[in-house]
């Protein structure tokens, strides 16, 4: 007679596992085996990313330092710094920058401690009166429109990137690459100050832009050869080799400064 569970008894039997239970020895060798390089990728993946994270801020701090550091000011630093910018010739104080030991290494005070750190945020409300005085001095003369104190924008800031470059490329020269990027923009960025007065003068007295111009040009000149000796003289590491050329170029650096104001203050 049939008898169903003596027909499933005797049906086809399965394909053998795939993976066979290895013996007491493999499982051994193969966990020793994935410890091992499990251990070694991650010694070898947090050497390489603790590496990377040190050589990326090092550069970072190198180049381009903290943007907090430069936007730490006050009244008293903001006037200070007023008066050294647009007259430089009366500062009787020193130009090197002051340094304080931090963390282990020297480091330089915020500009709120020191009248000579370079600082953001003159450069930044200076451009940004640059840009307002503009539209108000084309609105007397009756040339005011959007495309007009679009091309002031737009060619104030070419104007700073010129500066910056001009700057950079005279350190460069110099050795002084290292130099942080952001110290050379606020220091570019201080042309602004002086161009502000001289549109504010001018909408008042045309005739002042041929007299007050060329003379905050020369000042900023000025500020700029004083400014530019202390970094290659205190900050860098390679001025020696290169005294006479130095005078030169800080030469050139200064009298540049007539013809980028006089385009910038045309308005």
């Amino acid at each position: 007679m049939y008898n169903p569970n003596m027909a499933s008894q005797a049906g086809p039997q399965g394909p053998p596992p795939l993976n066979p239970q290895q013996g007491p020895f493999g499982n051994a060798f193969y966990g020793a085996g994935s410890e091992f390089i499990k251990t070694g990728l991650g010694a070898y993946g947090e050497k390489f990313l603790g590496s990377s994270s040190e050589f990326m801020q090092s550069n970072i701090s190198r180049y381009f330092s903290n943007p907090q550091y430069y936007f730490q000011v006050n009244d008293q630093y903001v006037r200070n710094k007023l008066r050294v910018v647009l007259f430089p010739f009366i500062h009787r104080g020193h130009w090197t920058r002051i340094t304080e030991p931090v963390g282990g290494r020297l480091s330089y005070k915020p500009p709120i401690y020191d009248i000579n750190a370079p600082d953001l945020y003159i450069p930044v409300m200076a451009f940004a009166t640059y840009v307002i005085l503009a539209g108000f001095s084309l609105g007397f003369i009756g040339k005011f429109s959007p495309e007009a104190l679009n091309y002031q924008l737009t060619r104030g800031l070419l104007g700073w990137f010129v500066q910056v470059a001009l700057l950079k490329s005279l350190l460069y020269s110099m050795g002084g690459g290292e130099a942080a990027l952001l110290d050379i923009v606020a220091y570019g960025g201080y042309l602004f100050t002086g161009l502000s007065l001289g549109i504010v003068v001018s909408m008042f007295w045309s005739l002042s832009y041929y007299v007050l111009v060329p003379w905050l040009s020369i000042c900023m000149g000025v500020f700029l050869v004083k400014t530019m000796q202390r970094v290659l003289l205190t900050e860098m590491r390679s001025h020696e080799r290169h005294s006479s050329r130095q005078h030169y170029m800080l030469l050139f650096m200064g009298i540049a400064q007539i013809p980028l104001f006089l385009w910038l203050g045309s308005v």
